[in-house]
């Protein structure tokens, strides 16, 4: 007789326990929508940043000028290196469809710096025109990449957005140097 009552407190015990769980899930406020997920997600002014790393960069820093508000801007980085090459521009940002997209640019050797921001993607046949330009395609496991390779500087636009959304990123930028 004694197991049986230990069986039956075990049971009664978890009843009371999903109770008290289901009364602190339907009773304290708490956000699932779609605006909660984006508000979620700090947005960052990276004016002041790109100035200064348009200073301090050997090449001509490019940052979007003209996207909509629908595309927040969530990080923002410029790391110089000792010596002055290998000096990495980033700005990650979310797209109207809140997928990543980011602009990596650095003076570093080209294949180990796309390595790097791409996590691992590798070039796929075909190129994006951009304008005038014409980038090339990456695609990775996490990342799908638009890569644009000239002297003294190589421009990733990286991220899970699809290349159309990425094509707007590049199409937005503007090299500058300050």
């Amino acid at each position: 007789m004694r197991g049986r009552q230990t069986v039956r407190d075990m049971v009664l015990s978890l009843a009371v326990i999903g109770v008290v769980v289901a009364a602190v899930y339907f009773f304290i406020p708490h956000d699932d929508s779609q605006s909660a997920q984006q508000n979620a997600v700090k947005t960052v002014d990276y004016r002041v940043e790109v100035a200064t790393a348009r200073r301090a960069a050997p090449y001509a820093v490019a940052a979007p000028e003209g996207l909509p508000k629908t595309w927040r801007a969530t990080s923002v980085s410029y790391r110089a290196s000792e010596d002055g090459k290998g000096g990495a521009w980033h700005l990650g940002m979310l797209d109207p469809e809140q997928q990543y997209a980011s602009i990596e640019q650095s003076d570093a050797p080209a294949r180990k710096f796309i390595q790097d921001v791409t996590l691992g993607a590798s070039k796929v046949q075909g190129e994006q025109a951009v304008g005038s330009k014409k980038w090339d395609r990456y695609q990775g496991d996490t990342y799908r990449a638009l890569v644009r390779t000239e002297p003294g500087v190589t421009t990733v636009i990286t991220g899970t957005a699809p290349y159309g959304r990425l094509a707007d990123l590049a199409a937005a930028l503007v090299a500058k140097k300050g």
